[in-house]
């Protein structure tokens, strides 16, 4: 018999592991996302009550997915006597037919893969493209409000706020669950590639939390991206968003040592770099620029490319990645863009040239609450031999990022210029 804590954290496991995956294939049942998220979040404090008692299942996704369609049908049936719930009362006999049809062994069956049509219907035009991309990271990928608000650089109480609105227009608009018509793909494609790209970020770079990343948010990135390249072909951006991926994660072995500190790129043991991922992506950025379609992911899996191709790292070509990143700013004019072009540009011309070309880029204060920006300015007096301002810059990157390894390496880093 389990005990509650380990039922716990078997249930957290579930939820952060296989929300997405549960939540989609229960939309496909009840198509509304307050309500399968609502029949969720019961189904899983049905289990903190029974596995303890029954034990864990062996897949436990599924028993989550077929009790919140039990708990759905109870919701149903207790509308069913209004007449302004004969839709709900409807579904309530669509899906007891469903569940009646399932024997009792089938508990721990394979949950039906509806992720795609969840992309597509979180997508859609009438949303706003900021609330496209945060719904789908709250539905399919299962990532917390502070960790979406963190990775748009937004309070959480605005994060909050559109998915609210997202999640209400979807209702109202009677948006379908489904996957879209070829034809009408390339009005929700960019916010598709955007919405695969953060859950990768995530994973690769865990926004909080002991790890330095997650696996399997990268792998689930991955394998979308590969579902987006299979039945679009022809679409270069969905090629150079795979290449990017699979390039940044061939390093991920490299990324932490034995000790679970965070090794920068300067010191990575590039034998450990995956050259089979590599390949795959220099095929695949090869195979998308000749569509003769530039994007902004093919130049960042450009950039990618330039680092797995450096065989040491004082052998990068960091003037080609300078360039690269200004044709990327011409695309994407933002300026966390332009801080990893100034960081480029340092090490290309000097530590000297990127602490003025930084001080230029932020004079609006935009990138104040970015983590990345202090991380940077500190790295760069400690390369010009200002310790001081370096020491400071480190303890305010400190201050902006809940991840353990990241810490851990900023205060190592602040230790040795406080010295």
């Amino acid at each position: 018999m389990a005990s509650l804590e380990q039922t716990r954290a078997a249930v957290e496991h579930i939820v952060r592991e296989e929300w997405g995956q549960v939540l989609a294939a229960l939309m496909g049942y009840v198509r509304d996302f307050d309500l399968a998220e609502d029949m969720l979040q019961d189904a899983c404090v049905a289990a903190l009550h029974h596995w303890p008692l029954d034990g864990t299942p062996l897949k436990p996704g599924a028993w989550l997915l077929q009790t919140a369609r039990r708990k759905a049908i109870d919701r149903f049936r207790r509308a069913a006597n209004f007449e302004s719930k004969r839709a709900e009362f409807e579904m309530m006999i669509e899906l007891e037919q469903q569940v009646q049809q399932e024997e009792e062994d089938t508990m721990d069956e394979s949950i039906p893969d509806e992720r795609l049509r969840l992309i597509f219907t979180c997508c859609h035009p009438a949303l706003e493209e900021h609330a496209r991309v945060a719904l789908t990271l709250r539905t399919l990928g299962g990532l917390t409000t502070p960790e979406i608000a963190r990775a748009f650089l937004v309070s959480e109480t605005t994060l909050a706020q559109r998915l609210v609105r997202a999640k209400r227009k979807i209702k109202a608009a009677n948006i379908p669950y489904v996957v879209p018509a070829p034809h009408l793909w390339p009005e929700r494609l960019d916010s598709v590639f955007s919405v695969i790209y953060l859950i990768f970020n995530e994973g690769y770079a865990v926004t909080s939390g002991q790890k330095l990343s997650r696996a399997d948010l990268c792998h689930e990135a991955i394998r979308l991206g590969q579902i987006l390249c299979r039945l679009a072909p022809q679409e270069s951006e969905a090629a150079g968003l795979l290449a990017l991926m699979l390039l940044h994660n061939s390093r991920q072995e490299s990324r932490i040592d034995n000790a679970g500190n965070l090794v920068t790129l300067e010191c990575q043991n590039r034998h450990l770099w995956n050259r089979e991922q590599i390949d795959a992506g220099v095929r695949l950025l090869r195979g998308a620029l000749a569509l003769g379609r530039l994007g902004p992911f093919q130049i960042q899996a450009a950039i990618s490319a330039v680092h797995a191709n450096a065989k040491r790292y004082d052998a990068t070509d960091w003037n080609e990645i300078t360039l690269l990143y200004g044709k990327l700013y011409e695309l994407q004019p933002t300026p966390v863009i332009q801080l990893n072009q100034v960081v480029a540009l340092s090490f290309a011309q000097g530590a000297d040239v990127g602490l003025v070309a930084l001080a230029e880029l932020d004079e609006q204060g935009t990138l104040a609450q970015y983590q990345p920006y202090h991380a940077a300015r500190a790295d760069l007096f400690r390369r010009a031999g200002r310790m001081k301002d370096s020491a400071a810059a480190y303890q305010r990157a400190l201050e902006l990022t809940d991840n353990k390894a990241e810490q851990c390496f900023l205060e190592q880093r602040l230790l040795e210029v406080s010295k």
